[in-house]
C-alpha cells in the first residue's frame, strides 16, 4: 500500500456489517528452544500465513513435521484473507471475499494443529533475518548449507517490542507481495491510495477511501476493487486500465484450460455493468488535482507503449483515487540468502523455483508471489507442494510423505495455473512510455521527496546508467520504504530492467536487538 496520507473514512460497507472472532491473542515465543540432543525445536519455520504459508504449514503439520509458523499481521490470512477489526462487530467476512472456505478450512486446520502441539502460530512476528546455522554439510538434503536455519524476528509493536530467535530443520518462505506503483503528478495528494489499498481498507476497517472512487492502473485487481467498492456504496465514475484486453487473444487455448478464472471475470464484469461503472481501456490516469485532497483526475488515451495521446486528455471529478500496477514480490529474505532470481512477464523479479518448490538455496522453499504473481487459489496449491517436498526431505527421503493421486493432481493444477497468471502478467505489463506522463516537477520518490527531474539529471547528465547509482546520486530510495514504492520507476528513468536487492534487514531493528545477537549470529 502506498504511503499516502490518510483518505477520509465514508462509511461502513453495507456487504460486510457482521462479524469476526476475536482476534487470536499473540504467542509468546522462547529463546532458542532445542529438542533433546540438540537437534533444532522444529522441522519447518514457514515465514508468512497468507494463503501459501498457512497452506504450507497446516499440511506439513498432517504429514508429522513439527512447525512454528510466523506472520507480522495479527491473525492468519495475509493481504488476501483481511479480517474486519474485531471491534467493529462483523459477523460476516466472508461477504467481502472469494474462495473464503478454502480460507476457513485450513484455518480451522490450524487452530487444531495447534492445540494437539504440532503447529506453533506466532502472530505479529516480523522476521528480518533468515541465517545459516549447525554443521556445513551436514543437512538432510544434497549440499546443505547447514543442519539448521536460525531465524530472527522483531516480535510486537513500540516500545514492547522484543527480540525473539527461532530454529528449524527447513523455511518456506511464503512472504507475499506489495503493490507496484507507477509515480505521476499529484499523486502524493491525500485521498490518493493503493488499489489493494482501498480494499484493504474495506476489507479490515469496513471503510471506503472515498465517495466517489476512481479506479485505476494496470491488472485484474482493478476489476475487483471496483467492484467490491461500488457494492459498498460507493460511486464508481470509470475503471481506467492501462492495457487492453485484446491481449488475451492471442492466449486463448490458455484461457480455455481456466474456465474458473473466465467465470470470475464474467461476475466481475457483471458487477461493473450493475453499478454503472465505465471501463476505460488504454488509458490511464496522468495526473491528479486538488489542494487538500484530490478534487479530479486527467484521464488520456495510451497508444501501445503507454504513451499519452496529445488531445485525449479529459477530467474525472472524484474525491478518492484507488490506482496500482499489479504487484512486486516480496524477496527482501530470499535475496539476502543468495536465491537466484528471474525476471517474470509482468517484468518483476521473481524467485527461481524447482518443481517441488524449492529455491537455489538448499534447505530452503517458497511458495505463493515469491514465485511469481499468480493470485490465492495458485498460492494454495503451492504451498500445499512445498509441504510435500519439505516432510519427504525432513524425513530423509522423497518418496517418504504419503502422496498418493494428490500430488500429481496438484502439480497439473498448479502448470494450469501459472500458465494462466504468466498469460495475465504478460498482458498487463506496463509500456516502456508511462514515463511520458512525468513531468521533471512530479515526485517520484516520496520518503525523501525526490522529483523526476532530478533523476534525469542524474542520468542524462551525471552519467548514471542503474538505479544504485542513481539512489547515491539523488537520495532516491533511501528513505523509511527503501525504494519499495519508487524503485520501479527509478529503474525506468535510469533506462535499467528492475533488480532484485540484497538487504541484510527486511524491516527496522532495534539497534539494542543486533548488540544482544549471539556472536555466532552477527
Amino acid at each position: 500500500m502506498p504511503a499516502a496520507a490518510p483518505a477520509a473514512a465514508a462509511g461502513r460497507a453495507p456487504a460486510a456489517a457482521a462479524a469476526t472472532a476475536p482476534a487470536t491473542a499473540p504467542a509468546t515465543a522462547p529463546a532458542t528452544a532445542r529438542a533433546p540432543g540438540g537437534d533444532p525445536a522444529v522441522d519447518l519455520a514457514v515465514v508468512g500465513a497468507g494463503p501459501a504459508g498457512l497452506a504450507a504449514a497446516v499440511t506439513a503439520a498432517g504429514l508429522g513435521l513439527r512447525v512454528i509458523l510466523l506472520d507480522a499481521g495479527d491473525r492468519p490470512g495475509g493481504q488476501f484473507y483481511r479480517h474486519p477489526a474485531p471491534g467493529l462487530g462483523a459477523a460476516r467476512p466472508e461477504a467481502l471475499h472469494h474462495g473464503w472456505d478454502a480460507f476457513a478450512t485450513r484455518e480451522a486446520a490450524l487452530r487444531a494443529h495447534e492445540s494437539a502441539g504440532r503447529i506453533t502460530y506466532l502472530p505479529r512476528h516480523h522476521v528480518w533475518t533468515v541465517v545459516p546455522g549447525g554443521e556445513p554439510g551436514a543437512g538432510p538434503w544434497p549440499a546443505a548449507p547447514a543442519t539448521e536455519w536460525i531465524l530472527h524476528a522483531v516480535a510486537g509493536h513500540a516500545p514492547e517490542e522484543r527480540a525473539v530467535r527461532v530454529t528449524a530443520r527447513a523455511v518456506l518462505l511464503a512472504t507475499g507481495a506489495y503493490e507496484r506503483q507507477l509515480p505521476f503528478p499529484g499523486w502524493t495528494l491525500p485521498g490518493v491510495v493503493g488499489a489493494g489499498g482501498a480494499q484493504a481498507m474495506l476489507k479490515s476497517g469496513l471503510v471506503l477511501p472515498g465517495e466517489r472512487v476512481v479506479v485505476a492502473g494496470s491488472g485484474p485487481l482493478l476489476l475487483a476493487v471496483a467492484g467490491s467498492l461500488a457494492a459498498a456504496g460507493a460511486a464508481v465514475p470509470a475503471v481506467v486500465e492501462a492495457a487492453s484486453y485484446t491481449a488475451y487473444a492471442g492466449r486463448l487455448p490458455v484461457l480455455l484450460r481456466n474456465p474458473g478464472k473466465l467465470a470470475e471475470a464474467a461476475v466481475h464484469g457483471g458487477a461493473l455493468a450493475r453499478h454503472h461503472v465505465r471501463l476505460l481501456t488504454r488509458h490511464a490516469v496522468t495526473e491528479a488535482h486538488g489542494t487538500d485532497r484530490v478534487e479530479a483526475v486527467t484521464v488520456a488515451r495510451l497508444d501501445r507503449d503507454w504513451r499519452p495521446l496529445p488531445g485525449t486528455a479529459r477530467r474525472i471529478p472524484c474525491d478518492a483515487l484507488a490506482v496500482g500496477h499489479g504487484l512486486v514480490p516480496q524477496l527482501e529474505l530470499a535475496t539476502g540468502l543468495g536465491c537466484a532470481t528471474r525476471r517474470s512477464s509482468d517484468g518483476t523479479v521473481a524467485l527461481v523455483l524447482d518443481a517441488e518448490q524449492r529455491t537455489s538455496v538448499p534447505g530452503l522453499w517458497s511458495a505463493g508471489e515469491t514465485g511469481g504473481i499468480g493470485g490465492a487459489q495458485l498460492a494454495l496449491i503451492e504451498g500445499e507442494l512445498a509441504a510435500h517436498s519439505i516432510a519427504g526431505a525432513v524425513h530423509g527421503a522423497p518418496g517418504h510423505a504419503p502422496r498418493g493421486r494428490r500430488v500429481p493432481r496438484l502439480t497439473r493444477d498448479r502448470a494450469r495455473l501459472r500458465a494462466f497468471a504468466d498469460a495475465m502478467a504478460a498482458s498487463h505489463r506496463p509500456g516502456e512510455g508511462w514515463t511520458g506522463w512525468l513531468r521533471d516537477d512530479a515526485v517520484v520518490c516520496r520518503c525523501e521527496e525526490v522529483p523526476a527531474g532530478r533523476i534525469r539529471e542524474a542520468a542524462d547528465d551525471l552519467g548514471a546508467r542503474d538505479a544504485r547509482t542513481v539512489k547515491l546520486l539523488t537520495r532516491a530510495g533511501m528513505g523509511w520504504c527503501q525504494g519499495r514504492m519508487c524503485g520501479p520507476a527509478v529503474s525506468a528513468l535510469a533506462g535499467e530492467e528492475p533488480a532484485a536487492d540484497r538487504r541484510p534487514l527486511s524491516c527496522p531493528v532495534p539497534l539494542r536487538h543486533l548488540a544482544e545477537l549471539p556472536t555466532g549470529d552477527r
